[in-house]
């Protein structure tokens, strides 16, 4: 069935010394009684490109669907002359006003779920954390509960298993400040091959946000640092551990068997979460809506519609 398509933009007022806009892409309608989701993508600094696949949840299972670029991202507002300003400007509070904005824009805040993966999953996470009163159920998709059990999960459970050369540029090139360059680049892919889409070729539209992130670096950078497993930003001491059991809503935890999202990390919602559960996909890394893709979308409908 094919979905109604809808973009649009909303006004942002992120406080950034210019107007700013979310841009946003609807799949399905908003007005047809089935509760919308509207999903957070990763980075912080990627795309919703390389989670469209998750539009199958309105095109196969009629559940409507809202992407969006968060703000400095994508086609919404790109804020390089903010490069750097952790803390002040780039905080987790910016997008998670950036989201109340939309939802209210939308006119969804009083009936709405969230599908958010990896760092989108965690902000989703925040914001359920806050209880708002019109969020119906939660998908935190390959989204750690703590960025030091994440950054110690790469290093001890995933990076040590990679062929050494391959080990030993990456820590070469972090311990020289010199994450720049192509060696590293080369090395990092052969830990994203394995840890973050083990399909190869990668998806389109995951290549396509890994080249809008090229073009404009300025959130990844200021807020994650230089790779997913090497992080000096702003998340380098996230953690929701201790408010997650402030999630009130039906909440389904997804991760894969080879993800940088990995179990130990997962592991704190699962014991904060009053009403979740949990579901490991055998094949997948870090992108199981590509890498088993019927099974996440048939998984995710069946929750979302219980």
């Amino acid at each position: 069935m094919a979905a109604h398509i809808l973009t649009g933009t909303v006004d942002f007022d992120a406080k950034a010394g210019k107007p700013c806009q979310t841009a946003y892409t609807i799949f399905g309608d908003l007005k047809s009684g089935t509760t919308p989701v509207v999903a957070l993508h990763g980075g912080p600094g990627s795309t919703h490109h390389y989670i469209l696949s998750i539009a199958d949840l309105a095109t196969k299972y009629s559940v409507p669907v809202v992407f969006y670029d968060q703000l400095g991202n994508g086609e919404s507002t790109h804020l390089p002359e903010k490069s750097g300003e952790a803390g002040s400007f780039w905080t987790e509070q910016l997008f998670l006003d950036e989201l109340d904005n939309l939802l209210r824009h939308l006119g969804i805040q009083d009936n709405y779920s969230l599908i958010g993966h990896s760092w989108g999953g965690m902000l989703a996470a925040r914001h359920a954390a806050r209880q708002p009163k019109g969020l119906q159920r939660l998908v935190i998709s390959n989204s750690p509960a703590c960025m030091r059990l994440f950054v110690k999960a790469a290093n001890e459970e995933l990076i040590v298993k990679l062929d050494s050369p391959v080990r030993d540029t990456l820590m070469k090139h972090e311990q020289a400040g010199t994450t720049d360059s192509a060696e590293y680049q080369d090395a990092m892919l052969e830990f994203y091959k394995r840890h973050l889409c083990r399909l190869w070729p990668w998806p389109r539209e995951l290549t396509q946000s890994f080249e809008y992130m090229e073009k404009d670096h300025t959130v990844y950078f200021t807020m994650n640092g230089p790779s997913e497993f090497y992080i000096t930003g702003l998340l380098k001491d996230w953690s929701i551990v201790d408010e997650a059991n402030k999630i009130e809503v039906p909440t389904l935890l997804l991760n894969g068997a080879y993800d940088e999202a990995a179990d130990s990390t997962v592991i704190p919602f699962f014991r904060a979460i009053p009403r979740v559960k949990w579901y490991t996909f055998a094949e997948s890394s870090h992108n199981p809506h590509w890498e088993e893709r019927e099974k996440y979308m048939k998984l995710v409908s069946d929750f979302l519609k219980a």
